[in-house]
């Protein structure tokens, strides 16, 4: 394919008007006669409702509608979905979640009430005033003690509070293994709840015409989340909801969804007839939108007398939350066993998962979603096993690297590329661990403790399979690149101009991204997953591939030559060996004409196509931290970086570093400092806002080092692979493994996220003789 703009860091176009408050967000689109909604949420963890008295709320002014449950099973509408697809070894219990509570509340923060009014002020007001009767009931609020004999029971139809029972691999193969090991390292590991804490809240603006609903709102993906409001909520046709999205604040996977407020907005427009908006401040989201992670359990890894490793076995309890939300039983098992055993050789391995309903927000997917729990389970494993052997664990690791493609994992992943031994020996050069001992050194002379961590990470990368595009030529001169993934941050008006440019030969500036909108774009399956590049940037070739299939007889007829004496390159066709040529443009306006078209030719030159593929991408990396940790507070500062990844072919390096630095900021956020955070007992949410849950601000975060080892990929015609969850992947392990560096000489080998000051010094106390 040619080359033109492929490979250059181009600064993205969007950040100009994003950098000077020209974005247009949900809450930037005026909307005269806009009433606004407020949900009233639980305040318990668990209770039965006895009764709600809305009568004072109705009779404030500004009130134009108050609903409750009842509403829902007037206006039959249905409870929200959970689609995902996961082969378990019973059917997953999915008990209903009605967009507001039936007769009992089953988490903080979930919604019982939502309140219409002329202002949102007002709206809260009223919310304030209606009565809920509650009986409180025991509330359990971590995976392991809902699944414990006596827990309170959260679903009848689910005894012991088990959602599910997922197992894959070899279990005979997988013991055998262990019963000849001359090591066994066994953890017990905890990845810590998150939240994905977009700087944009989830907002949305719901209208009904009287034929049709529109949904704008913040969000990932429009096509999934039409098909369930239409199939499975509203028992409605699908062509009866448009949904579109404007300018996206990030989303990090939590937009994916369908939330039970943009039900109720939709059910409030019906009614009123009447354009209803509704934003979620920060605590709401906290407390009521999804959280992530939260997978615990045994980890144990056999391996021979030198060193070699022979079977991994986990045995997990995933947190659910009170409700399986989308995709949340697909995270910790179908994606956890893609990714289980990273980049290296191990021939046998076992994956048992147990999903648990607890008095928490439903769990969903979030930045790699199952793979960075997979890979973060698999480098402490490595890491506690070079420990126990007394072996160096980069050379451990080296030694058990998959080195010849293509490998087919244990639980079935084949691999087509790797440049895993490659990534390793270039980061530890660029790392400068042969001068680490003076570093450390010199720590120890000003009173501090230093470590230095390694580890690897490998994506399997896809997210949904199949996606659309489309290439139309606009009245206006501009070419459209129509598209069925989406953009919410990761640059896209940049990215996919840039290779159209590269392909089609015209400039970057002449195409327009068209996106988010049901109504222009007739498939998709948005973002997620790392998948918009790789799946939607093989649509678009596909797609440009027809245009130029479709210009070529037109070409040929413009300049009367024969279509098989074209050739096409810098955006003309030009007749082989001659200077007769035309430009793609005056192709594309001759095309509009019939009278310039040969005969049985259709007008126009716009064409769409759709990827059917389902192949995964392999993007793999190996990182290094280096920390610093005062003894006397705990206090872990983080003091360098470097990674040495590899996402096949760079379309702009530039943006690629921005979503790798992105996803490693928030990687380190798990490792060092965030935290969802539930009281036992009462279920009380104690990490409701900003002021309690800490994600890492620009201080917290050391210059990110990235370098690039470029392997292309076969399994799309770009040759890429997704970078946009690599950073959050590889990051956790990293530090984490750099902190317990620090701390080994203390004797302290294990510590689970987030590595807090206090969790540190206590560790550190502990350890030391008072």
């Amino acid at each position: 394919m040619p080359e033109g703009e492929i490979g250059r860091s181009v600064r993205r176009r969007e950040d100009l008007r994003f950098l000077t408050g020209a974005g247009r967000y949900v809450m930037d689109v005026a909307m005269p006669g806009a009433l606004h909604g407020v949900a009233l949420r639980s305040p318990h963890a668990h209770a039965r409702i006895l009764g709600i008295d809305t009568a004072a709320a109705l009779a404030m002014p500004g009130i134009h509608l108050v609903l409750t449950h009842a509403d829902l099973l007037t206006e039959g509408i249905g409870p929200l979905p959970c689609p995902a697809v996961v082969a378990t070894v019973a059917p997953i219990i999915v008990p209903p979640r009605d967009a507001l509570a039936a007769d009992r509340v089953r988490y903080v923060g979930e919604a019982v009430a939502f309140v219409v009014a002329e202002t949102a002020a007002q709206a809260r007001d009223a919310a304030e005033a209606i009565l809920v009767e509650y009986e409180t009931l025991p509330a359990v609020v971590e995976s392991r003690a809902a699944l414990a004999p006596g827990a309170p029971q959260l679903w009848p139809q689910a005894p012991g509070n088990a959602a599910f029972r997922f197992e894959r691999g070899d279990k005979a193969a997988v013991e055998a293994a262990f019963a000849v090991a001359a090591h066994v390292v066994e953890l017990e590991l905890i990845n810590n709840r998150v939240h994905a804490a977009p700087i944009e809240p989830r907002a949305a603006v719901a209208r009904w015409d009287g034929a049709r609903f529109d949904l704008m709102f913040s969000g990932q993906g429009v096509h999934g989340i039409r098909r369930q409001l239409a199939q499975d909520v509203f028992q409605l046709p699908e062509e009866t909801f448009r949904l579109h999205c404007p300018d996206v604040g990030g989303g990090f996977g939590l937009k994916n969804f369908l939330f039970p407020e943009y039900v109720a907005l939709l059910l409030a427009a019906r009614r009123l007839g009447r354009a209803v908006v509704w934003t979620a401040d920060y605590t709401e989201d906290f407390q009521a939108a999804v959280h992530a992670r939260d997978l615990r359990g045994r980890a144990r890894l056999a391996l021979d007398a030198e060193g070699r490793f022979l079977a991994l076995h986990a045995d997990l309890a995933a947190d659910m939350g009170a409700y399986c939300s989308s995709h949340g039983p697909a995270c910790p098992t179908n994606s956890v066993s893609t990714a289980i055993g990273g980049v290296y050789a191990i021939p046998s391995i076992r994956l048992e998962v147990t999903g648990a309903f607890t008095n928490t927000a439903p769990v969903d997917a979030y930045r790699g979603a199952g793979k960075p729990e997979a890979n973060y389970l698999t480098e402490r494993l490595v890491e506690a096993a070079a420990r126990q052997l007394a072996l160096d664990p980069v050379e451990l690791r080296r030694r058990n690297l998959i080195t010849a493609f293509p490998y087919r994992s244990a639980l079935g992943m084949l691999m087509d590329t790797g440049r895993f031994a490659a990534n390793l020996s270039e980061l530890e050069a660029l790392a400068d661990r042969s001068g680490f001992a003076a570093r450390r050194a010199e720590g120890e002379a000003r009173g501090l403790l230093r470590g230095l961590g390694i580890a690897c990470f490998l994506e399997t990368s896809r997210g949904a399979p199949h996606e659309w595009a489309a290439v139309r030529f606009a009245d206006d001169g501009m070419v459209e690149l129509c598209l069925g993934t989406q953009s919410n941050g990761q640059g896209h008006e940049t990215s996919f101009p840039q290779f159209a440019a590269a392909h089609l030969g015209l400039p970057a500036e002449r195409f327009r991204l068209v996106q988010a909108d049901t109504d222009t774009i007739p498939f998709g399956n948005g973002h997620g997953g790392a998948r918009s590049l790789h799946v939607g940037g093989t649509a678009l070739v596909m797609a440009m591939e027809a245009v130029l299939e479709k210009a070529r007889p037109i070409a040929a007829h413009l300049l009367q030559a024969a279509p098989e004496a074209l050739d096409y390159a810098g955006g003309r066709f030009r007749v082989h060996g001659t200077e007769r040529s035309v430009a793609l443009e005056a192709v594309a306006e001759a095309a509009r004409d019939p009278a310039n078209l040969p005969e049985g030719t259709a007008p126009g030159l716009d064409a769409e196509a759709k990827n059917l593929s389902e192949l995964v991408t392999f993007p793999s990396g190996a990182h290094c931290a280096e920390v610093e940790i005062d003894p006397e507070t705990g206090q872990v500062t983080l003091l360098r970086y470097q990674a040495v990844d590899d996402y096949g072919r760079l379309i702009n390096p530039l943006l690629t570093a921005g979503q790798v630095q992105g996803g490693l900021a928030q990687g380190i956020g798990q490792a060092l400092l965030e935290e969802v955070a539930y009281e036992p007992g009462s279920g009380q949410l104690l990490s409701a806002s900003f002021m309690d849950y800490c994600v890492p601000r620009a201080a917290d975060l050391p210059p990110l080092e990235i370098a690039f080892g470029e392997l292309p990929t076969a399994s799309n015609p770009l040759g890429v692979k997704g970078s946009g969850q690599a950073g959050a992947i590889g990051a956790p392990q990293t530090v984490v493994a750099a902190v317990l560096d620090a701390l080994a000489p203390l004797g302290i080998g294990h510590l689970d996220m987030p590595l807090t000051a206090e969790r540190v010094w206590r560790a550190i106390q502990a350890a030391t003789p008072q």
